[in-house]
C-alpha cells in the first residue's frame, strides 16, 4: 500500500446506517478455507477484531486469547480478521498467518481469511463499521463488541487492551444480557 492509497483510505468517510442491522446475518470465509455462518452465533455476544501479524499491537493476541479462555464457556465468541489494510502488516499466505498465531500466541478462536476491513471492506466489515455509533478502524486491533441480538454494543481503538477493564466490563454486561443457554433434555 502506497502512502497515497493510505491517505485516500483515511479520507474515505463511509455513510452510517440510520438503524442498526443484524451483524449475524453474514457468512465469512475462514483462514482454513471453510465458511462460518455467523447466524449460528446469534444468542451469544461476539468480539470482532481486525488483526495483523507484523504490527506493534500484535501482542494483543495474547490478551484476546486470555479473554476467549475466560469467557468462551459463558458464551463469548471472538472472530479475528487478519488484514493488510494498515501498512501491509499481515502475511499474504493463510498458512503463515495461522502458524504465526498458533506458534506465538496459542490462538484457538477462529480467524477469517485475510480480509480488507477499511480500504475495500468485505460485507461484514462494511456493515460493522457503518452501524450507528460505529466507525471504521483507524489501525490494526480495533475491537467491536456485538450483543447476542446481533447489534453493535461498542467499539474500541487499538490502544485499549482486549483484556483491560473497559472491554471486560462490557463483555460481562453483554453476557448478563444474553439469553440463558437452552439445556438439552
Amino acid at each position: 500500500m502506497t502512502k497515497l492509497s493510505t491517505l485516500k483510505m483515511y479520507l474515505q468517510r463511509p455513510s452510517h446506517q440510520e438503524e442498526p442491522t443484524d451483524l449475524y446475518a453474514h457468512r465469512v470465509t475462514l483462514l482454513d478455507g471453510g465458511e462460518l455462518d455467523l447466524a449460528q452465533w446469534r444468542g451469544h455476544p461476539t468480539l470482532f477484531v481486525n488483526t495483523a501479524s507484523k504490527c506493534g499491537f500484535t501482542p494483543q493476541y495474547e490478551g484476546l486469547q486470555a479473554v476467549y479462555d475466560r469467557y468462551r464457556d459463558r458464551g463469548l465468541n471472538i472472530l479475528a480478521s487478519p488484514s493488510g489494510d494498515f501498512a501491509d502488516q499481515e502475511f499474504d499466505e493463510a498458512e503463515e498467518i495461522a502458524g504465526f498465531c498458533q506458534r506465538n500466541y496459542g490462538v484457538s478462536f477462529p480467524l477469517t481469511a485475510r480480509t480488507s476491513v477499511r480500504e475495500d471492506p468485505d460485507p461484514l466489515w462494511r456493515d460493522l463499521t457503518t452501524q450507528p455509533n460505529s466507525a471504521p478502524p483507524k489501525w490494526n486491533f480495533t475491537k467491536y463488541l456485538v450483543g447476542a441480538d446481533g447489534r453493535l454494543i461498542d467499539h474500541w481503538g487499538p490502544m485499549i487492551k482486549p483484556d483491560g477493564e473497559k472491554i471486560t466490563a462490557a463483555i460481562e454486561r453483554a453476557l448478563a444480557d444474553a439469553p440463558e443457554p437452552q439445556s438439552a433434555a
